[in-house]
C-alpha cells in the first residue's frame, strides 16, 4: 500500500522513519503531476515544497499551532497531509480550492490569497496568544518573491519589535515568484545562499577536528564561536538580526531531516525566528525544470509525460494586448510598461524581449508601482501598468491621489476583470469598476472583443492628462462583434424597429455576445430592444441619457459588482439629466463567489441570457399592464 494512502493527518507522519519520509516525498510529486494534469492547477510550486510541507507538519502540531501560507497556492502537499486526497474535482465546483480554505478543514487559516499579507496575519496571531497566555505556536510561511511586497516589511518592522513573542517565519526561497525574483531583497538572498559552503566546510571539518588529540576540539569550538563573524563577512544576514529577527540558515529544502533540525530549534526560541529554505521551483519533474518562463507555475491540463497541454484554445484576450503593446512600443519612444512580478501572464514578456530598456518588474508591490507610474508619467514618459483586475484593489489609495490627483498620463490595464471563476473568491476581478467610478477624471474602457482591446488600448495611451483603465476577461476572446452604427461616442449593436422601443440595452464589455442574445429572446417575445456599447464606461456617455429618454426601460449588463458598477453610474446620469425612466441593473451580487467555472458561477448569480431576458420581459409586462389599466379607466368629474 501507497504510504500516502495510510497519511490521514498530520500525526500519521510521526511514525514514519527518514526513509520512509523520503518514499512519501516521491509518492506525493508522482501524485501532484497525475491529479494536476487532468484538472490544471499550480503544479510548480508544490513540487518544490514537498519536503518543506512534510517538516512542518511533523514538528508542528496543526491546527494547535498555526500554520499559515502567504498566497496559499503552495498549500497542495499541506491538504494532502492533512487528509484531503480527492483532487478529481480540484479548483471545480464541489471541489478542492486551489488554495486554503476555512470550509474544507480545520488545518486552514487564510483564504486570502493576494500575496504579501502572510505575516501581517502572523503578526495578529501572535499577539493574540500573548494576550491570552496560549502557548500555540504561529508559522508564517512566505515567499521571496512574496517578501518583495512592501505589506511584508511593515509586519516585519513590527514582528521585530517583540523579542519574547513566539514566531517562526519560513522564508521558502526558490528565486522565484511566477519568474525569477527581482530587486535589492532578491540579490540579498541570492548572497545569502553562498553561505552553505561555509556551512558544508564546518560540517565536514567538524569530524574531522573532533579526531585531532589535544587541540582538535577546541580548535573546532574556535572555529564554531567565531561563525557568526565568518558568517557576516560571507553572507550579510545581519540585514534580518538587525531588525532583531534570529536567522537560521540558509537550509536545504529538501532535506528533511535538516528541515526539522532547523525548524524545531525556531520552535524552542521563545522569539520571532526567520528560517530560510532554499528550495526548487518544479522539483522531480523535468518538463517543468526546462520551463524557464515560470517552472509550471499555473498549468492547464496537460499530457503528465511530456508537460504539453492537452489542448489548446484560440486566441486569448492577454495576448492581444501583448501583441499590440509590441506595435506601440514600436511607434511611440515614450511608452514604457510596468508590471508586478507577473510579466508573462499579464502579457508583457514581448514587450520586454522587443524593449527590454523599456520594461520595470517592482515585484509583487502595486503599490509602488501605481506610484513609480506617476513619477514616469511626470517626468515625460507614458506608463502602462499591467495586472490582474482584483490586485489594482491593493493600490487604490496610489491611483487616486498620485496619479489621478497630479493628472498623470498613465493607463492601467486590467486582466481576469469580472468573473474568472476557478481561482475563488479572491481573484475574480469583480471590484474595479465600482471602486474607480470615485476617481475623479479617471476613464474606464471595457472592449467588447480583441479589435476593440487594440483600439481601446489606442485611445486610452492618447490621454496625457488623467488616468486610463482598459479592462478585458480571461480566457479566449471570441469572434468580433460588429457595430451597425454609432450615437456619441457609443457603438450600437442592435437597431430596434419600432418607433418606440421598449428596451435599450446597455452592454459592458465582454457581455456583449450575451446582450445580443438576450435582445433576440426579448425579440421573441414581442419587446424591441436596442443594444448598445458604451466602449468608455467612465464617464458615463452624454448621448446616453436623449437615447434612454426614447425607450420605456434602460437595462444594463456588466460583469461588476452591482454595488456601484456601470449601472448605478447610468442611473445617476439619468436622474442629473432628468430622465425619468425604469433602469434595472445586472451584474454581480455583492458577496464572495465560491470556486468553479465562469459558466456555472455565472449561471448561479443568474448573469445568463435567459435569466435576465425572463426577468426584463417581467419587468416590460407590469409596465404595459400599468399603461393598459390607466387607459381603460373611466374620467371622473
Amino acid at each position: 500500500m501507497p504510504l500516502l494512502t495510510r497519511i490521514r493527518g498530520p500525526r500519521d507522519l510521526d511514525r514514519l522513519s527518514p526513509e520512509q519520509l523520503d518514499q512519501l516525498a516521491a509518492e506525493i510529486r508522482t501524485f501532484l503531476v497525475d491529479a494536476v494534469s487532468k484538472t490544471g492547477g499550480h503544479l510548480g510550486p508544490n513540487l518544490g515544497v514537498v519536503e518543506l510541507t512534510i517538516a512542518l507538519h511533523r514538528v508542528f502540531e496543526s491546527p494547535k499551532d498555526k500554520v499559515l501560507w502567504d498566497t496559499g497556492h503552495q498549500s497542495y502537499v499541506h491538504k494532502l497531509l492533512t487528509g484531503r486526497q480527492d483532487f478529481a474535482k480540484l479548483k471545480m465546483k464541489g471541489g478542492l480550492s486551489g488554495y486554503p480554505s476555512q470550509a474544507e478543514s480545520e488545518h486552514d487559516v487564510i483564504e486570502n490569497s493576494h500575496a504579501s499579507t502572510v505575516l501581517g496575519w502572523a503578526d495578529g496571531l501572535a499577539k493574540a496568544n500573548e494576550v491570552l497566555k496560549k502557548d500555540d505556536h504561529v508559522v508564517a510561511v512566505i515567499g521571496d518573491g512574496a517578501l518583495t511586497g512592501g505589506m511584508a516589511w511593515e509586519a516585519l518592522n513590527n514582528i521585530a519589535a517583540a523579542k519574547d513573542r513566539p514566531l517562526v517565519i519560513v522564508v521558502n526561497d526558490n528565486e522565484r515568484s511566477y519568474a525569477p525574483t527581482i530587486g535589492g531583497l532578491a540579490n540579498h538572498l541570492a548572497t545569502l545562499r553562498t553561505t552553505d559552503g561555509y556551512e558544508r566546510f564546518l560540517a565536514k571539518g567538524k569530524d574531522l577536528l573532533e579526531r585531532t588529540p589535544v587541540v582538535g576540539k577546541p580548535l573546532y569550538e574556535t572555529l564554531h564561536g567565531a561563525k557568526k563573524g565568518l558568517k557576516d563577512f560571507i553572507a550579510p544576514q545581519g540585514m534580518f538580526e538587525d531588525l532583531g529577527l534570529k536567522y537560521v540558515g540558509p537550509i536545504d529544502g529538501h532535506d528533511i531531516e535538516a528541515l526539522e533540525s532547523a525548524l524545531t530549534r525556531a520552535k524552542r526560541f521563545g522569539g520571532p525566528v526567520i528560517v530560510h529554505c532554499l528550495t526548487e521551483k518544479g522539483r522531480g519533474y523535468q518538463p517543468a525544470l526546462a520551463d524557464e518562463a515560470d517552472r509550471f507555475h499555473a498549468v492547464g491540463k496537460i499530457h503528465p509525460d511530456t508537460g504539453l497541454p492537452v489542448s489548446t484554445s484560440g486566441l486569448d484576450w492577454t495576448s492581444v494586448f501583448g501583441e499590440e503593446m509590441v506595435k506601440l512600443g514600436k511607434e511611440r519612444a515614450d511608452i514604457v510598461a510596468i508590471t508586478a512580478a507577473m510579466l508573462q501572464p499579464v502579457g508583457l514578456d514581448k514587450f520586454a524581449k522587443a524593449f527590454p530598456e523599456r520594461v520595470y518588474d517592482v515585484g509583487i508591490a502595486e503599490q509602488h508601482a501605481a506610484v513609480s507610474a506617476a513619477g514616469l508619467a511626470t517626468g515625460g514618459l507614458h506608463p502602462v501598468f499591467a495586472v490582474y483586475a482584483t490586485f489594482l484593489n491593493r493600490a487604490f489609495d496610489q491611483v487616486l491621489m498620485d496619479v489621478a490627483l497630479h493628472k498623470c498620463g498613465v493607463t492601467f490595464v486590467l486582466d481576469r476583470a469580472g468573473v474568472t471563476g476557478t481561482d475563488g473568491a479572491s481573484h475574480n476581478g469583480m471590484w474595479d469598476m465600482s471602486i474607480l467610478q470615485v476617481v475623479p477624471g479617471l476613464r474606464i474602457a471595457a472592449p467588447r472583443d480583441a479589435d476593440q482591446v487594440r483600439a481601446q488600448l489606442r485611445e486610452a495611451v492618447e490621454v496625457e492628462d488623467a488616468p486610463t483603465v482598459v479592462r478585458f476577461s480571461k480566457g479566449a476572446v471570441g469572434p468580433a462583434v460588429q457595430a451597425v452604427g454609432r450615437i456619441g461616442g457609443m457603438d450600437v449593436l442592435r437597431r430596434a424597429e419600432a418607433e418606440r422601443p421598449d428596451v435599450l440595452l446597455v452592454s459592458v464589455g465582454a457581455l456583449a455576445p450575451m446582450c445580443l442574445e438576450i435582445a433576440d429572446l426579448l425579440d421573441a417575445q414581442g419587446i424591441s430592444t436596442t443594444v448598445v456599447d458604451p466602449r468608455w464606461v467612465k464617464p458615463v456617455d452624454e448621448a446616453l441619457a436623449p437615447l434612454a429618454e426614447t425607450h420605456r426601460v434602460v437595462v444594463t449588463v456588466e460583469d461588476n459588482s452591482r454595488v456601484g458598477g456601470v449601472g448605478s453610474a447610468v442611473a445617476q446620469a439619468l436622474r442629473d439629466a432628468g430622465v425619468d425612466v425604469p433602469l434595472r441593473d445586472f451584474g454581480i451580487p455583492p458577496r464572495f463567489l465560491d470556486h468553479a467555472s465562469r459558466k456555472e458561477v455565472m449561471a448561479e448569480i443568474g448573469l445568463t441570457a435567459p435569466d435576465i431576458a425572463r426577468q426584463v420581459t417581467g419587468l416590460v409586462a407590469k409596465l404595459g399592464g400599468l399603461e393598459s389599466e390607466s387607459a381603460v379607466e373611466p374620467a371622473r368629474d
